[in-house]
């Protein structure tokens, strides 16, 4: 593990799709079909309700998420953080200006699904405030389970 001082939060750029979607096929969709292809991550940023968010260490990309709004409820797609940056609290760090964002649009509801086998990914995000909600068999690809989970937000009084 490498630490630095010189890592950012910013919102992706149309260059980013590619890097973006090789991250996700290699550390969230590996053994599974690619789904999350550079043309499916350079659609979600062109979408105004969808935000692409990067944290870099200097000009390398070291994670991304990105997270679609709604009316009332947010939906995290995709959050991955590089094996040299892993468990630094970069993915909270990043989770952390998402909800912010939400709230500040008037979310009161972050939910997601993950593999049912990454225990790891689920326990970081029951330590976020993430409650289990339901299981669904063959979610991905129909192949692998998935558990959805969900976190109420709210304005901190």
């Amino acid at each position: 593990m490498k630490a630095s001082r010189n890592l950012t939060l910013g919102p992706a750029a149309a260059t980013d799709a590619a890097p973006i979607a090789v991250m996700s096929r290699d550390l969230i969709e590996n053994g599974l079909p690619w789904s999350w292809t550079p043309e499916r991550v350079a659609r979600n940023l062109a979408q105004p309700e969808t935000m692409v968010l990067t944290a870099r260490d200097g000009e390398h990309l070291a994670g991304f998420t990105i997270m679609q709004f709604g009316e009332t409820r947010a939906h995290l797609s995709l959050l991955a953080v590089d094996a040299d940056h892993q468990r630094q609290g970069l993915g909270r760090r990043m989770l952390e200006w998402l909800t912010e964002s939400a709230l500040t649009a008037g979310i009161s509801a972050i939910g997601l699904e993950l593999r049912e086998t990454n225990l790891g990914a689920r326990h970081f995000y029951i330590r976020q405030g993430f409650a289990l909600t339901a299981r669904i068999a063959g979610y991905y690809s129909g192949r692998e389970a998935a558990v959805r989970m969900l976190r109420e937000i709210s304005v901190k009084p």
